[in-house]
């Protein structure tokens, strides 16, 4: 069963992505990002990874998509056509993804008890979390204790966009004049 949601959710995300390419309404190619995004953040909950779907969710689908819809008011709606189809583009993604492939095939399967990732650190993150950290819920230790580099980290790329977002949104803001009654 879990195969076939994959299956489907990557099929889904092809598609998605072929449609992205192929159209010339820009407002119709930020709604298929957004979905694009959204598709990837419930592949990432099928994956059990959450965290990066919940990022994916809020960045990739809504932060971005608001982003991209706000260009589309300050430019054209309709992409222009090309004179020339570049072939290197299509052949460096082809290279590239062919070899991301290559690099997957020796992968344990998803959810092996035998995997490298289940035999390191696991197994004493759930038995000795509680004690040595003394935090009653596992993944709240691991995430503010074990990976607190790391989950600081993320939320400073998280911060930094939000400002960012904040400040290309919020535009410079005329001072109102105030004026002086001297009497």
């Amino acid at each position: 069963m879990s195969e076939l949601v994959f299956v489907g959710l990557f099929a889904m995300l092809v598609l998605t992505a072929i449609a992205a390419i192929r159209l010339t309404d820009l407002f119709a190619v930020v709604i298929m990002f957004s979905v694009y995004s959204l598709l990837a953040a419930s592949l990432f909950v099928a994956m059990d990874a959450v965290d990066v779907a919940f990022t994916e969710a809020a960045v990739g689908a809504g932060v971005s998509t608001i982003l991209m819809l706000a260009t589309l008011v300050l430019t054209d709606r309709w992409e222009k056509p090309r004179k020339n189809k570049a072939l290197l583009p299509l052949v460096v993604v082809s290279i590239t993804g062919a070899v991301l492939l290559y690099g997957t095939l020796d992968m344990p399967d998803l959810g092996d008890q035998n995997a490298p990732i289940h035999q390191h650190v696991a197994k004493r993150y759930l038995s000795d979390s509680g004690h040595e950290i003394g935090v009653p819920n596992v993944v709240t230790s691991i995430l503010a204790s074990y990976r607190g580099y790391d989950t600081f980290g993320e939320l400073i790329v998280i911060f930094t966009a939000g400002v960012g977002v904040m400040s290309l949104l919020g535009g410079r803001r005329k001072k109102k004049k105030v004026e002086n009654n001297d009497t």
